[in-house]
């Protein structure tokens, strides 16, 4: 069994996110399912924060929540550390810093359990930096390679973007065939069995071939 990818605008762990992190934790088939937050991305902010933030959320929404506090690359091939990924239903990469967190995942044993994870049918989520770091790549000052979990890439916080000013952009200036996906804020685009479905109070905005088309929550979002 294939798992399932959450990929998430930001503005995570907000009153109005619940309904659509209900849904995602729905998708796991757990009545309580455990959920592992990784504040990576918030090291160089408040990781501790982050982390308390996201287990009280999804505590709140019924899941068996807590803190895998991987910090830096040390901590990502920690084999002790790292230990309850292997039980894990979801796991949740926070926002924050997008170059620190690809940093500290590329090629590390957190990247080969979270690989393991999805092989055995759990959800790995992530949003804003989380989400941009598991695309094909990665747009953050350059554009970059990234952890190549998913076959697209994730632009953020999309609600504050014209999506003709993107689309020319992107013909311009990315790496050609990518599909851009732009997420807004408390919203999601979920990467289920059989195709991809917006979650949340948002759009997603697919960029592909100079074109863009948007869809709204409970909209299956077309790639193809």
């Amino acid at each position: 069994m294939i798992g399932q990818i959450a990929l998430v605008g930001g503005d995570e762990f907000r009153k109005g996110c619940e309904e659509m992190d209900r849904a995602i934790l729905g998708a796991t088939g757990q009545k309580n399912p455990s959920v592992l937050i990784v504040p990576t991305a918030a090291a160089r902010q408040h990781s501790s924060k982050a982390a308390s933030n996201g287990v009280a959320y999804f505590s709140d929404l019924g899941a068996d929540a807590s803190a895998l506090m991987v910090i830096e690359t040390r901590d990502a091939n920690d084999d002790d550390l790292l230990q309850p990924v292997d039980a894990a239903d979801m796991v949740y990469l926070t926002g924050g810093d997008p170059a620190h967190l690809l940093d500290a995942l590329s090629g590390s044993a957190l990247l080969r359990k979270i690989n393991a994870a999805l092989e055995r049918g759990a959800i790995v989520a992530g949003s804003s930096a989380g989400a941009m770091v598991m695309g094909l790549r990665m747009r953050f000052k350059e554009w970059r390679k990234a952890l190549g979990l998913v076959s697209v890439v994730t632009f953020p916080h999309h609600e504050r973007s014209d999506p003709d000013r993107v689309a020319a952009e992107l013909a311009r200036a990315a790496p050609e065939g990518l599909t851009v996906l732009g997420i807004d804020a408390m919203t999601a685009c979920l990467r289920g069995p059989d195709a991809w479905s917006a979650l949340g109070a948002g759009r997603v905005t697919v960029y592909r071939d100079g074109h863009w088309q948007q869809f709204e929550s409970g909209e299956t979002v077309e790639l193809d």
